[in-house]
Parts: structure tokens; sequence; C-alpha cells
């Protein structure tokens, strides 16, 4: 991927991030919430947190987190509902392949709808998994290839529009092969989420405990 489309990238995050509304809603994540709840807090990464509806959540929990995303614009709407809900939570804004955190350092690990670029996505897993204690959790949801033809439909439920940035159960099962596997599906949703995840779509669901 060249730099020209990580700039573009970057800059449509912080465009949307610029309006407003919070962009996903305030709350967080239906699936992120009900298997976070079922965990004792510890330390917790949020990769592609945005404006940090799930890391704020999180962090009422008790969980230690640390958000990031690409975009300035949404480390401020972050701070702000952080601050809202009376919690502090470490944001910073940088590319996961330009960050780099201590090995084995997280309890858990978030990604709900983190989407990277179709030739990086597998790369990132496998670097996120370092971070990731053994016993540690992952808790993902995310569009799946079917998700396409939902998005084509209607337009409202977001997501990428390039299939390869899209996922698989097979994908997920390669990229997390050290893992006890909780949950592994792929589901039809109706989504609810601020402006831009509105409607019905395709979304692969994992939860896994690293061996």
């Amino acid at each position: 991927m060249n730099k020209s489309w990580d700039k573009e990238y970057k800059n449509m995050w912080n465009e949307r991030y610029m309006d407003n509304d919070f962009v996903y809603g305030k709350e967080p994540n239906l699936f992120f919430k009900e298997w976070l709840q079922k965990f004792e807090p510890g330390y917790l990464l949020m990769p592609a947190d945005g404006e940090a509806r799930n890391g704020v959540f999180a962090a009422q929990l008790g969980w230690e987190v640390t958000s990031f995303d690409l975009s300035e614009e949404g480390k401020l709407k972050a701070l702000e509902l952080a601050k809202e809900n009376k919690v502090t939570i470490d944001y910073i804004v940088g590319d996961l392949e330009e960050l780099q955190f201590n090995k084995e350092s997280f309890d858990a690990i978030g990604l709900i709808y983190a989407h990277f670029a179709a030739e990086k996505k597998s790369i990132l897993h496998k670097k996120l998994n370092d971070y990731l204690k053994p016993g540690g959790l992952i808790i993902f949801e995310a569009f799946s290839k079917a998700h396409l033809t939902y998005n084509e439909f209607d337009p409202k439920v977001g997501g990428p529009k390039d299939i390869n940035m899209l996922f698989s159960t097979a994908e997920i099962a390669a990229d997390f092969e050290n893992y006890e596997i909780l949950l592994l599906e792929e589901k039809e949703i109706l989504l609810e989420e601020g402006k831009y995840h509105i409607g019905k779509g395709s979304v692969i669901r994992f939860v896994g405990r690293k061996k």
C-alpha cells in the first residue's frame, strides 16, 4: 500500500470525525459490550478506536484502556467522551504498522470494525497477537465478505467497498490459529450505530483465548 493511499485514508477519517455528532454514536458496540462484561478487567488495547465509544465503555468497567487510531479528530472526540463519562483512557494517534507496544502486555484486544488494507490485515493481526498475554482475549466484530452485497443494496449500513478488506471465518481462524475459539461465526445483524452503521449487514464475530 502506497503512502499516498495511507494519507488519503487518514484524511477520510479526520473529515468524518470532524462532524459535531459522534458518527457511530456514544454507546459501545453490542457484541463487544456483551463479551467484555464476561471477563475480569485488566489491560485492554483498542486498535482503530475512533471516537472511543468502546474504549470509554471498557474504562467504565475498570479496564486500563490504551486506544489508538489514525485520526487526530477522533482523539479529540474520544477525550471529550471520556471526560463526559468521568474516566480516562490512554489515546495514541498513530498507525499500527509504526506503533510499538511491549510484548505480551495486554489482557485483551478489542477489534471492532478494525478494517485494514487488504495486504496488511493478516500481518497486523499477527503483530497484535504478539502484544497479547497467553490466556488473553480477542473480541472481534467486522464486516464479512458477504457484506458487500448489503452495502450495495443500502449504503447507510457502511463498511469498506473493497471485498479484500472484508473478512471470512477462514481468514480469522488462520490469523489467530494459536487461539482457543470461544466463538467464530458469520451472522446477519441489524446495526444501529450512529449515522454510518444503520441497517442490515453481514459480520464475522470471533472471541478467542490465546494459548
